[in-house]
């Protein structure tokens, strides 16, 4: 990592920004507040100089607020300096004991938190447009597919309630349910355009489902999740953030709890693996050969499943990393 002379926290707010700049001392420089546009990052800019603060000897560090903090993410990258994400539970776990809040405190916690862990930090990138475009799309169908589903619920009252009570819901409710799967064909057909019209994410999608297990949305949510395989040095680190590998629970002599798995995951992305897991079992012969050997072993059903889940991603990195479809060597091989 490359040694910045200042550092500055931005506490990222929906109208607001406010900063905190330090030197490599740990000495206080400027702090202020500006708005959350391109103006507001102009003024600082302009602060900075003011100081005689480089841009390309300053780490600009943040919390990642969703869209709000993406705006920061775009500018800073058009202007070209150096930025980074960093977790919001780890900043705060690093403050230590503290009494109150307020954005100002914040803007300073997160550059005193990326002085002291420049070793740790790694710098940020703006996703594509397309991988932005298709995480928005994508969770607008989430939401639609919820909608159906309650709204789908409504028949039930069919069989239960007189045709007179029920018949003006009904009319409206099949209105209803018609214009949301219309909305959800549109959403999914602007989807495959996104990803037919790149041919770099098109390609990766093509890989992707080669891999047992691994269908239309698992592959779509994997490219999101990694930032077309962007995000993540390796399998295993994915695996992690994904909340599927087991860590030991122990401490002295007194404490031998079991390994299990963070609950500090993508929790999405985990569900989604468990049904790929499933597919893979049932429709994959090696996948299921693995399954019953280790019931058999003793083994419970959910450590196996947890382990094929490992297996599927370690698989998809795989076939990413080498630019080559699986080929099912098990079948040769018996």
């Amino acid at each position: 990592m490359k040694n910045y002379k200042n550092y500055i926290g931005i506490d990222v707010s929906k109208e607001t920004l406010d900063f905190y700049v330090t030197n490599f001392s740990a000495q206080f420089v400027i702090n202020g507040q500006i708005t959350n546009d391109v103006k507001g990052i102009k003024e600082l800019f302009r602060k900075l100089k003011k100081h005689k603060i480089s841009n390309s000897e300053s780490l600009f560090c943040f919390e990642n607020t969703g869209v709000y903090s993406m705006n920061v993410s775009i500018i800073l990258s058009e202007y070209e300096v150096d930025f980074s994400h960093c977790s919001a539970l780890e900043i705060k776990q690093s403050k230590g004991i503290c009494r109150g809040k307020s954005d100002k405190s914040d803007a300073k916690d997160i550059a005193m938190y990326a002085l002291r862990n420049i070793d740790k930090i790694v710098l940020s990138e703006v996703p594509d447009s397309d991988i932005m475009s298709l995480k928005l799309l994508y969770a607008e169908r989430e939401k639609l597919v919820d909608a159906i589903k309650d709204f789908s619920s409504t028949i039930e009252n069919k069989d239960f309630l007189p045709k007179k009570v029920y018949g003006h819901t009904e009319t409206i409710n099949k209105k209803t349910l018609l214009f949301l799967k219309k909305t959800l064909s549109e959403i999914e057909k602007t989807i495959r355009e996104i990803i037919c019209n790149n041919e770099e994410l098109k390609q990766k999608k093509k890989l992707l489902i080669s891999v047992p297990g691994i269908g239309e949305v698992t592959s779509l949510y994997l490219l999101l999740a990694t930032k077309g395989f962007k995000s993540f040095a390796n399998w295993r680190k994915f695996a992690c953030y994904c909340g599927i590998v087991p860590f030991e629970y122990s401490s002295g002599t007194s404490i031998k709890g079991k390994s299990k798995v963070s609950h500090f995951a993508d929790k999405k992305m985990k569900s989604i693996l468990h049904l790929a897991a499933l597919s893979a079992i049932r429709h994959d012969a090696e996948m299921k050969t693995y399954y019953e050997r280790k019931k058999q072993e003793g083994k419970h059903s959910l450590l196996v499943i947890n382990n094929v889940k490992c297996k599927i991603i370690s698989r998809a990195f795989a076939v990413i990393g080498r630019n080559e479809a699986f080929v099912n060597t098990y079948k040769f091989a018996t």
